[in-house]
């Protein structure tokens, strides 16, 4: 008896490989080529720094054929993913709740940290010695405000604001806007604004900030007594996105190689992402509200900022 069994378990053993590898594959047969759209730095045409390195490790990865795509702006890579032409963005904050109100046809991976634990930005609203006392005193000051497409500085405050029924127009009377951040900063500096908005570092733990951002700024040129207001929200560094109808088994591989590639390839992953050094954390679609709130804003408004 005990050899039949043995028997009988070896051979259902051969039988569940013969089966199951041919359904393991489909996914890989159905898509053929897995395409990934990157947006080339500005100035450097259709060209990423390692792009046979960053493909092989991708081939890998996934056991199967990959192909970079390499997008003129994020308008084309919106459209590449809508249309299913690629299967895999890596976009911004923003870029990313464009695409999903474009098509609802894409959901987040993974998305990049600082070294120091910061996974993104918040809005600040900062004041000097006590001037501007709370959010219901900002129509008698003047308030300074970085140029309307500044997210951390204009898009993201208003964006905040709203979402806590607290509805500021871009001409409102107490809003000075500022021909650039560092000009808003100034302001605040020389007292030609009882307050400023601003933005600051911040972790994805819930902790309001790490060290940077305008207030760090500030705070470095020696200017004292300041203060917080207002804090928005979390704005989330911009992830990498797969189609929702991508196979569950590649969403998974994918997973893995992204959030280990910090600690296993260091190299690779500077070639992947250079500007957020702390590695790849998996984000879901609730971690993008800010993003989409912000795109809502500016759809809204009719595209004008």
């Amino acid at each position: 008896m005990k050899a039949a069994l043995k028997a009988w378990i070896a051979l259902m053993a051969v039988n569940g490989a013969f089966w199951c590898g041919p359904a393991w594959a489909d996914w890989r047969d159905d898509i053929g080529t897995f395409r990934i759209g990157i947006v080339a730095e500005p100035g450097a045409g259709n060209t990423v720094p390692g792009l046979a390195v960053l493909t092989q490790a991708f081939t890998n990865a996934l056991g199967m054929k990959v192909e970079f795509v390499v997008a003129r702006d994020y308008a084309a890579l919106i459209e590449g993913q809508a249309n299913a032409r690629i299967e895999y963005a890596i976009y911004s904050a923003t870029a990313y709740a464009t695409a999903l109100q474009r098509c609802g046809c894409i959901e987040p991976l993974v998305a990049p940290v600082d070294s120091d634990g910061a996974a993104g930005i918040r809005s600040v609203l900062l004041t000097r010695n006590g001037k501007l006392p709370g959010l219901a005193g900002m129509a008698t000051h003047r308030i300074a405000m970085a140029p309307p497409d500044s997210v951390g500085g204009s898009l993201l405050p208003l964006a905040g604001l709203a979402a806590e029924h607290v509805e500021i127009a871009e001409d409102a009377p107490f809003l000075v806007q500022a021909p650039s951040a560092s000009a808003a900063e100034t302001m605040l500096v020389d007292g030609q604004a009882d307050a400023m908005f601003g933005w600051v570092k911040a972790a994805a733990d819930g902790q309001p900030r790490v060290a940077g951002g305008t207030q760090a700024r500030l705070e470095a040129s020696g200017l004292s007594a300041l203060q917080v207001v207002w804090i928005s929200a979390l704005l989330r560094y911009g992830p990498h996105a797969v189609r929702s109808d991508l196979d569950p088994e590649a969403k998974r591989r994918l997973t893995v190689f992204l959030t280990n590639l910090k600690s296993t390839t260091p190299d690779v992953y500077d070639l992947l992402e250079s500007k957020h050094t702390g590695g790849f954390m998996p984000v879901a679609s609730k971690d993008y509200a800010t993003a989409e709130a912000i795109v809502r804003l500016v759809s809204a408004d009719g595209g004008r900022r």
